[in-house]
């Protein structure tokens, strides 16, 4: 990636968050815990799906629960 690539990232994830923090009225506890309840939410939707499909479907891939 170039340096402008780079430099552009880190500016959209900056207004990304600057944005998430507005849309909480600047309450940075309030953004960690919809972001805690957002991982619970999408890690209940993972164990659903690994459930119903099929290892072949997916050539013997399991998700992965940790990073």
């Amino acid at each position: 990636m170039s340096a402008l690539g780079k430099e552009t990232e880190k500016l959209d994830a900056r207004n990304e968050l600057e944005d998430v923090l507005a849309y909480h009225e600047g309450d940075a506890v309030a953004v960690v815990q919809t972001l805690l309840d957002d991982c619970k939410h999408l890690r209940r939707q993972l164990v659903l799906t690994e459930r119903a499909m099929s290892r072949g479907m997916t050539r013997g891939w399991r998700p992965s629960f940790e990073r």
